[in-house]
C-alpha cells in the first residue's frame, strides 16, 4: 500500500513481542491489587489478596518465554545478564525482571509460611515432604514470628510497587524512545503502558476471581468485587484519557509524520483501534459506571463488572498489537504501509494462544499447592497487625460499616507505611512517628 522500501516487507516484531508487554502488564496490575490490601489497608480486597500474588507469579513465569522464543537462540538471552550494554534500555530487562521475581517469591513465602508449616505437619506422603521442603526449615509459628512475617510482607509489598512500575513502565520507555517511529515516539508512551497494565491486571483478577468462585461453587464476595470495580473504573478513565490525548496531541501538532499516523489508524488498523481497543474501553467504562448504582440488582452489577473485565482484557491486548505491530506497518518513507500476515505456526496464532493459556495452567498447579482462598486467618490480616491503618467504621442505618478510603487517605497511608517500615529496619533517626 503506497511506497515502501524493499527491506520493510517483513515485520520483525510479531505476535510474540505483542505478548511480552501484555503479560508483564497483567503481572504489574495483579500485584497492585495485592498491595492495595497489604500496604494501603483496603480490607475489602482481602479475599483476592493472595490470589493476586499467585496470579502475578504464574504470569511472571511465562512473561519472558515469548520474548526468549523470539530470539531464535534462547540461550543468548543470558548475554544480557553477563555482558550488558549500559547504554541500552533493553539491557535492564534481566535485572528488573529478576529483582521483581525475587520480591514476589519472598512475599509469597512469608505470606504462606504458617500454612506451609501446618501442611507439612498434617499432610502425609510426598505432599507432606513437599511442604516440608517449602518451609526451608523455618517452622517457628509463634505469635512473635508471625508478627515478623507480617512486617516483612508489608515491607516487600512497598518495595514491590515501584518494582512493578519499573517492570512495565520501561517497556513503554523502549517504544517511546525510538525516535525514528512516529507512532511510538511520544513521552506519554511509558505512562500509557503503565496505566493500561494496571487496568488489565485488575480486570484479569476480576475474571479469575469470578471463575474460581463459580468452579468452587462459592458465593462471590460482593463488596470485594465492587471495590475492584471502583479502582478499575478510576484507572480505566485515566488510561482512556491519555490514549485519546496522545492522538489529539499528534493531530494538533500536525508535524510531517502526522499524515502517516492518521492513515495508519483510519485506513490500516481502523477496526482493531477504534472498535476493539477504544470501543471496548468505552463499553467497559459504561458498564463499570452503571454497576455502581445500588438500585440495580446485585446479580446484574456482578455480571456488568465481570463482562467489563473480559472486554478490557481484549481491549488491552488490541492496544499492544496496535502499538507493536502497527508501528512497524508505517514505511520509513512515510508514504506507504506494509502488511501484517497472520501465520499459524512459528511465531503465529497457535503458539500465541498456547502462551496465553500456559499461565492459567501454572495458576491451576499453584493454587493446588498454595490455596489462596483459605479462610480463618491464613492470609495476612491488616486488621490485626500492629501499626496497621484500618478505615474507621461509620454508622449506616444503625450498623457499622467500614468507610472506603479516599485518594488522599490512601496516599497518607502509603507515606506513613513507608516510614513505619523504615523505622522497623532501624532508620528511626530518619523517621519519627508523631
Amino acid at each position: 500500500m503506497g511506497f515502501v522500501y524493499p527491506n520493510e516487507v517483513e515485520i520483525n516484531w510479531g505476535l510474540f513481542i505483542v505478548l511480552y508487554p501484555y503479560l508483564t502488564g497483567l503481572v504489574a496490575g495483579a500485584f497492585i491489587v495485592s498491595s492495595l490490601y497489604h500496604v494501603f489497608g483496603v480490607s475489602k480486597l482481602k479475599p483476592v489478596s493472595r490470589l493476586a500474588l499467585i496470579s502475578a507469579l504464574a504470569l511472571l513465569l511465562v512473561a519472558p518465554l515469548a520474548l526468549i522464543s523470539h530470539l531464535g537462540q534462547p540461550l543468548r538471552a543470558l548475554n544480557l545478564m553477563w555482558t550488558p550494554n549500559p547504554t541500552s534500555a533493553m539491557a535492564g530487562f534481566g535485572y528488573i525482571y529478576s529483582f521483581y521475581l525475587i520480591i514476589v517469591l519472598l512475599e509469597i513465602w512469608f505470606m504462606y509460611r504458617k500454612d506451609l508449616v501446618e501442611f507439612a505437619a498434617t499432610r502425609e506422603g510426598w505432599t507432606g515432604k513437599l511442604y516440608n521442603i517449602l518451609t526451608l526449615g523455618a517452622k517457628d509459628i509463634s505469635p512473635a514470628a508471625l508478627h515478623t512475617d507480617h512486617k516483612v510482607v508489608s515491607a516487600l509489598a512497598i518495595i514491590g510497587i515501584p518494582s512493578a512500575a519499573f517492570l512495565h513502565g520501561y517497556v513503554g520507555f523502549i517504544f517511546g524512545a525510538i525516535k525514528a517511529n512516529s507512532w511510538w515516539s511520544t513521552p506519554l508512551m511509558p505512562v500509557i503502558f503503565l496505566l493500561s497494565a494496571i487496568v488489565s491486571g485488575v480486570a484479569l483478577l476480576i475474571v479469575v476471581y469470578a471463575v474460581t468462585c463459580w468452579l468452587r461453587k462459592v458465593k462471590i464476595d460482593f463488596d470485594c468485587l465492587m471495590t475492584m470495580n471502583k479502582y478499575l473504573l478510576i484507572f480505566l478513565i485515566l488510561a482512556f484519557v491519555l490514549e485519546i490525548l496522545e492522538v489529539i496531541h499528534m493531530a494538533y501538532e500536525a508535524e510531517e509524520e502526522w499524515p502517516a499516523v492518521k492513515g495508519l489508524i483510519t485506513q490500516v488498523i481502523p477496526f482493531s483501534y477504534f472498535v476493539v481497543q477504544l470501543g471496548q474501553m468505552v463499553m467497559a467504562m459504561f458498564l463499570l459506571f452503571m454497576a455502581t448504582f445500588k438500585r440495580i440488582p446485585a446479580k446484574i452489577r456482578q455480571i456488568m463488572t465481570i463482562v467489563s473485565g473480559a472486554s478490557i482484557l481484549t481491549s488491552v491486548l488490541a492496544m499492544r498489537f496496535n502499538v507493536v505491530v502497527g508501528g512497524q506497518l508505517i514505511s520509513k518513507s512515510s508514504s506507504g504501509y506494509t502488511r501484517f500476515h497472520w501465520p499459524l505456526w512459528h511465531e503465529g496464532v497457535i503458539p500465541t494462544i498456547g502462551f496465553l493459556i500456559l499461565p492459567f495452567v501454572i495458576l491451576f498447579v499453584l493454587v493446588r499447592v498454595l490455596p489462596p482462598w483459605m479462610d480463618g486467618g491464613a492470609a495476612v490480616s491488616v486488621t490485626k497487625r500492629r501499626g496497621a491503618f484500618v478505615p474507621k467504621p461509620v454508622p449506616v442505618r444503625g450498623k457499622l460499616s467500614p468507610a472506603e478510603p479516599t485518594g488522599g487517605e490512601l496516599w497518607e497511608r502509603f507515606v506513613v507505611a513507608v516510614g513505619r517500615n523504615l523505622s522497623r529496619l532501624g532508620l528511626r533517626g530518619v523517621w519519627r512517628e508523631e
